[in-house]
């Protein structure tokens, strides 16, 4: 941890459980303290502040709105802060006198020390001025917090009326103004970090409990980025459990605290690997859960697997990561680390047109495969379409029946054409695994590949394909149907939402997850034939 940018030094972390100390390398900016809730980090890193003494500067979100001191990590003896800093400057400047109560925030005290200076500024040019002086305005720390807060906040303005700082936005309308006591949990945050960072000492470790706490995860990295590009001087140890958070902060020393032991004062902890073969997003989301992990596929906001799965494995740290092939690595390197982290780690892809060996080969891995192509199907099973239909007080064998004919009609339609896709998957599988071979030279490559389509025979995989699927039109076979058929518009064109009485697929599938968040019969239904189609108790 680089403590003086001429003179780097490391940090010393608390004792383990073995009595040894791990020190963070020096040249490190970055120090994550991160672990699960009662793990032990905020005294961890209360230990850290004290070894700092007054080289640490310690920020508190909680302290900033509500002026509670009760944040260990801020509260730690030597340490500075600003409402230390505020307490001297009432001490040694008579002309400071902002009259705030011992109740007040953080964030009034900031506010205060930077009109202050304002103020100052502005006598010392009227002086000047007065003497005959060439003077001019110079700029202080609240012009380089107004030009922060403009450029994170865009269509806002800041004006200095009476003392105060007063805020308006475009939407207002007539460009009212509004104190800082109208501005979000959010926005008056960043206003305190902004402010107070300006007050560290030179060359401090700053220190944050709960970075996050009230700010939007569309704005943390910015805000963050934005505070340690105006103190290049300082080094910063961020106190969290947000991955979100945590991700952002690249290039950092990162801290896993385990457990605590109050007995012998030491703690469970590791320094993570630097070149684990996974993301540090990845990696930092799993350790405050305790949980076993599964990886998905989608992505956080918009997927329905990463809603869906959730409330179908709840006892799970479910964590998305957009491609099936990301899945699949994430999986092994994670379960290759499992002497270190002690976490299971689990996969989910989409079934989509893989073969039985395939699907083998990646439940043998610890990637579950569903018995359905992909996660529109799974909405689609028939305990799932039942339980629907009850719910909406729905004659749940008229709808599922209905359904079902619908759904052998549209498969029955486009046969050839998933007949074709299944076969050009399954080709380009069984070329890719062939071109592997070693071969001695370029005629023998070349060989090789023209007798490929013969070897292969694409038609006749082609012809197996359609007769397999007029088989399941034929028999009505519903759940083979739904293992072998990919279609992204399933649930519109089968008009399961109408037959349960909802208005379109967004509803449908609002309707399955508003179920599983409730303790109602059909939320058990819908578990048990999810769970059935992973083979799973």
């Amino acid at each position: 941890m680089t403590i003086e940018r001429n003179d780097m030094e490391r940090i010393l972390l608390p004792p383990s459980h073995d009595g040894e100390r791990a020190a963070v390398d020096a040249g490190c900016r970055r120090l994550l303290i991160i672990g699960a809730n009662g793990a032990g980090k905020t005294r961890f890193a209360s230990h850290v502040v004290a070894d700092l003494g007054d080289r640490a500067y310690c920020l508190s979100p909680l302290d900033a709105l509500y002026g509670t001191r009760t944040n260990a990590v801020a509260d730690v003896s030597g340490a500075h802060s600003p409402a230390t800093l505020y307490r001297r400057m009432v001490e040694s400047e008579p002309m400071f006198s902002a009259g705030l109560p011992d109740t007040a925030s953080d964030l009034e005290r900031v506010m205060a020390m930077l009109l202050h200076d304002e103020v100052v500024n502005l006598i010392a040019y009227k002086v000047n001025s007065a003497r005959g002086e060439k003077a001019r305005l110079g700029r202080t720390r609240l012009d380089r917090v107004i030009e922060m807060w403009k450029e994170l906040f865009p269509g806002n303005d800041v004006l200095i009326e009476g003392g105060r700082l007063l805020f308006s936005r475009d939407d207002d309308g007539d460009r009212s103004s509004r104190s800082s006591l109208k501005l979000s949990a959010g926005e008056k945050v960043v206003l305190y970090y902004f402010g107070a960072v300006l007050y560290a000492p030179g060359n401090s470790v700053i220190t944050v409990d709960s970075p996050d706490m009230f700010l939007h995860p569309s704005i943390i990295r910015r805000v963050w980025d934005k505070i340690e590009s105006v103190r290049p001087d300082c080094s910063f140890i961020y106190v969290t459990h947000d991955p979100d958070f945590a991700s952002s902060r690249s290039e950092a020393a990162v801290c896993w605290v385990r457990d605590f032991d109050a007995v012998s004062c030491s703690w469970d902890y590791d320094l993570l690997p630097p070149h684990s073969g996974i993301s540090d997003e990845l990696y930092l989301t799993l350790l405050g859960a305790r949980k076993p992990v599964l990886f998905i596929e989608g992505d956080d906001l918009h997927s329905i697997d990463s809603k869906l799965y959730p409330l179908i494995f709840p006892d799970h740290t479910v964590k998305a990561l957009g491609s099936c092939n990301r899945v699949i690595e994430s999986t092994r390197t994670f379960n290759d680390l499992s002497a270190f982290h002690h976490l299971d780690s689990y996969g989910i892809v989409d079934r989509d047109r893989r073969s039985a060996q395939e699907v083998a080969y990646l439940r043998d891995k610890k990637i579950l495969v569903p018995e359905v192509a992909e996660i529109e199907n799974i909405l689609m099973l028939e305990g799932v379409v039942r339980a629907v239909a009850r719910s909406r007080g729905k004659d749940a064998n008229r709808v599922f029946a209905r359904v079902k004919r619908t759904m052998v009609d549209m498969f029955s339609r486009e046969l050839k054409q998933q007949a074709l896709l299944h076969t050009r998957h399954y080709v380009k599988r069984t070329v890719e695994h062939r071109i592997d071979r070693r071969f001695q030279n370029i005629a023998k490559l070349e060989e090789h590949l023209a007798d490929l389509v013969n070897e292969i025979n694409p038609r006749a995989i082609y012809d197996g394909f359609c007769c397999d699927f007029h088989r399941y039109v034929k028999e009505a076979d519903y759940a083979s149907i739904l293992l072998v058929y990919n279609q992204k518009a399933m649930i519109p064109n089968s008009g399961v939402a109408a037959a349960c009485g909802l208005s379109d697929k967004r509803a449908y599938v609002d309707a399955i997850l508003a179920l599983l968040k409730t303790d109602r019969p059909e939320a058990g239904m819908i578990r048990r034939a999810v769970m059935d189609c992973f083979g799973l108790k």
